[in-house]
């Protein structure tokens, strides 16, 4: 099992920081360091930025926002930073939520199943420098009785293949990704419920297009807080706020990805409670409402021992990748987290 970084937004304050956390990932042996996107930072200028200041870990977008980007810019953009890296660029996609999809970008939240498949269509014709001409039900190109034509990328990649993934939390969109894409981006991952959750609908979406789970990547985004094991249950409750916004407030009363996947792991009551209170506007009474053993399961605490069990239960689940999010009020503690984490999957006997 490999280990990834997850540097999340940009511009919220520990910009520099971030910097000096690739680096150090860079120098540890990490596989990849990815950093996301929503309504602030963009993620190609954050890993444009992190790929000239390392050498050898993967940048990765967790995730470029498909309302954002037309198919075939978002393929100029994966060739330019794969040919800018090195060959060191992972394009992670995905359709965002309906509030941004429609809020921020104004474009309508509807049919994202067949959106993605039809975006991955272009995006894939395009990366590998065919003439794109593609009539779908979303997308037409060129456009029809225009002066437009068919044209290829006159970049050169410096792969043949640029590995694609996509975020994906629901039963079907997990299907399809694993039937389309070369991995998924999985968030609030449970070593105990991911094979209910997550990879008995990406095996299913493999079989379908006749191919097993060999070479696919599983990517997780996990916290990370290095501490004695006595004190789980404050580490824990650190991550009640990050919690809580995830499970009550992205999205709306009736479209919240990450409530139901909160429900789908047997928090039927307390995903409900959670999101009640979030959306009222008691973000407080929202934390205090996330059960400990929701945050524990989907966590990495405690000690570097504790943490290395729970790798492994990761990697016995089917994680291939493990990509942590190091926690901590100074540059030296997320530095110490990445470092315990490469100390614990080595003593889990996965490095």
């Amino acid at each position: 099992m490999k280990l990834g970084i997850n540097l999340g937004y940009w511009g919220l304050g520990m910009d520099t920081d971030n910097l000096a956390v690739a680096k150090e990932a860079d120098k540890l042996g990490y596989a990849v360091c990815w950093a996301a996107e929503a309504y602030g930072s963009d993620t190609v200028t954050v890993l444009s930025y992190v790929a000239a200041q390392t050498e050898r870990i993967d940048v990765g977008s967790a995730i470029m926002q498909i309302p954002a980007r037309q198919p075939t810019m978002t393929a100029m953009t994966a060739a330019t930073l794969d040919t800018l890296s090195g060959g060191r660029f992972r394009l992670g996609l995905g359709v965002s939520g309906p509030q941004v999809s429609e809020g921020w970008y104004g474009v309508k939240f509807d049919k994202p199943l067949a959106r993605t498949r039809e975006y991955v269509d272009i995006v894939r014709k395009a990366m590998s420098r065919e003439r794109v001409s593609y009539e779908g039900a979303h997308w037409t190109l060129p456009l029809p009785e225009g002066p437009g034509k068919a044209l290829k990328l006159t970049v050169h990649p410096q792969r043949e293949h640029i590995p694609l993934y996509i975020a994906a939390i629901g039963p079907k969109n997990l299907e399809q990704t694993g039937e389309i894409a070369d991995g998924a981006l999985l968030i609030f991952p449970s070593a105990e419920h991911l094979e209910d959750t997550a990879i008995a609908h990406l095996r299913a979406g493999r079989e379908k297009a006749g191919k097993t789970m060999e070479g696919f990547d599983v990517c997780p985004t996990v916290p990370i807080a290095v501490g004695d094991d006595k004190d789980v249950t404050t580490l824990a409750d650190g991550f009640r706020p990050y919690t809580a916004l995830y499970v009550g407030g992205m999205g709306s009363a009736k479209q919240n990805f990450y409530n139901q996947l909160a429900q789908r792991m047997g928090y039927e009551k307390e995903a409900a409670e959670v999101q009640n209170k979030y959306l009222s506007g008691d973000k407080d009474g929202a934390a205090a409402a996330i059960p400990h053993q929701l945050i524990d399961s989907t966590t990495l605490l405690g000690s570097v021992d504790r943490i290395a069990e729970r790798m492994q239960a990761y990697a016995a689940a089917g994680v291939t990748t493990l990509t942590l999010s190091p926690a901590g009020f100074t540059l030296d503690e997320r530095l110490a987290s990445l470092r315990a984490g490469v100390e614990a999957v080595e003593r889990a006997g996965l490095a």
